[in-house]
């Protein structure tokens, strides 16, 4: 691995992305919105998280901007940074799969709006939110700069505390006790098997 080739996993993760999405992204916006969340505040952390997961890092890897944050490149790094990289694709790709139409990239109501259970999100809750945690995390390791290569994690993390705390009560409200039944059985970014070992190793 090289810091060439570890710029071009990182284009690669970012082209796989959009290919996967914009198939999904046409298919929903056949569907009528019924309801939104989108605001000043949605939006602001939509740009935030865009301008750290997308607009920072590929400066970066056009530019090599900003020059004074760079630190020596490690191999080893970079090539988790590919494992990352690839799973955060397959975690797109089972997540806009189990969704179809009803996603969205904002807090938005679909007319016809279904609880999926299924697939992905039969363990997972926000396995949106799970794959561009594994996005970030390969950023860093793939883009050896303090500044575009966490921004990353700086950005979608804004988003993730901003949002996600909305975006369950906005399915509570919904679906009531079904979300509320399917919460207690699934993790929220993470499979609901560490969350069983886990309470067991407390009790």
């Amino acid at each position: 691995m090289t810091p060439t080739l570890s710029k071009i996993v990182f284009v690669a993760l970012v082209i796989g992305w959009f290919l996967i999405r914009y198939k999904y992204a046409r298919r929903s916006r056949r569907e009528r919105i019924v309801w939104s969340a989108r605001g000043p505040l949605e939006t602001s952390l939509l740009l935030t998280s865009l301008a750290g997961l997308g607009l920072v890092p590929l400066v970066y890897v056009a530019t090599a901007i900003p020059r004074f944050a760079a630190y020596g490149f490690h191999p080893s790094f970079a090539w988790f940074g590919l494992f990352f990289a690839i799973g955060a694709l397959a975690m797109f790709h089972l997540t806009h799969r189990a969704l179809g139409r009803n996603w969205s990239i904002s807090l938005d109501v679909r007319e016809n709006h279904e609880l999926v259970t299924h697939g992905i999100y039969q363990t997972v809750r926000h396995p949106m939110y799970s794959a561009f945690w594994l996005w970030a995390i390969a950023q860093a390791l793939l883009l050896p700069n303090w500044f575009a290569g966490f921004a990353g994690l700086t950005g979608f993390g804004i988003l993730y505390f901003g949002r996600v705390a909305r975006e369950e009560r906005m399915m509570l409200e919904i679906f009531g006790e079904n979300y509320r039944a399917y919460m207690a059985r699934t993790g929220r970014i993470f499979p609901s098997i560490f969350l069983k070992q886990s309470r067991q190793g407390r009790s």
